[in-house]
């Protein structure tokens, strides 16, 4: 039976799913799929494709998403969040990427703060306009590669949308980016291989409402009917 539209799902006006698939709460891999909405429902528009997230697994995060039980995310637990959230920018180190979304260039003085009781926490500022004092603390730049020995992981991505009234604690920061290896976890976000984010971006549009979920599968399964999630068996 082909998924319908529900307007009572937050996410119904999106015509493309980033889905991320883990075994378990604790799983540090995962897959990541593709779909996009057609008439007949929900399309699978590449295969899977390897991603690993949170060195500590997930936790259910602050999204599009309502309330569920279980773990919740919180700031430094190396868990990524899990439940449905709109995109943000994409970003890198180049001046322009091949993607339908708005991308944002970083530069030495971009910052991302990760400081609970910041005033900017959750948000990208540029030391240039909020001043040294407001980036201090923080330990994310997002240019890796200028400040952290040459580091690539945010050569390229774009922000996943949690918590976004920056809820001081809820966790912050969050992106998919590039991994540093297979089987190195990060922090929080959920990484892979070049290639795979390069065609992702590229067909990521802005228009298409597009979101990203990220569940461990029995949770899944259980929603998937109810969130009007494509089948991942078909």
């Amino acid at each position: 039976m082909p998924d319908i539209i529900d307007s009572r799902v937050p996410w119904s006006a999106s015509s493309q799913l980033v889905v991320v698939t883990i075994p378990d709460w604790d799983s540090t891999r995962g897959e990541m799929r593709r779909f996009s909405r057609t008439g007949a429902g929900w399309e699978q528009v590449a295969g899977e494709v390897p991603v690993v997230i949170g060195r500590a697994g997930a936790a259910w995060g602050v999204g599009m998403h309502p309330m569920q039980p279980g773990p919740e995310k919180r700031e430094g637990d190396g868990r990524s969040p899990a439940g449905v959230f709109p995109l943000g920018i994409a970003f890198g180190y180049a001046e322009s990427a091949d993607t339908g979304l708005p991308y944002v260039p970083m530069d030495a003085s971009d910052w991302c703060i990760d400081v609970v009781d910041s005033p900017l926490y959750n948000q990208i500022v540029d030391a240039r306009d909020v001043g040294a004092d407001a980036v201090a603390g923080s330990t994310e730049p997002m240019r890796r590669d200028l400040h952290v020995d040459g580091d690539q992981r945010y050569k390229l991505g774009f922000v996943i949308q949690h918590n976004p009234a920056n809820e001081p604690d809820a966790g912050s920061c969050i992106f998919a980016h590039l991994w540093g290896a297979p089987d190195e976890p990060t922090a929080g976000c959920t990484a892979m291989a070049e290639p795979h984010m390069e065609e992702t971006l590229a067909w990521l549009n802005l228009d298409a409402n597009p979101v990203f979920v990220l569940l461990p599968q029995q949770e899944y399964e259980g929603l998937r009917g109810p969130w009007r999630l494509p089948n991942l068996s078909e």
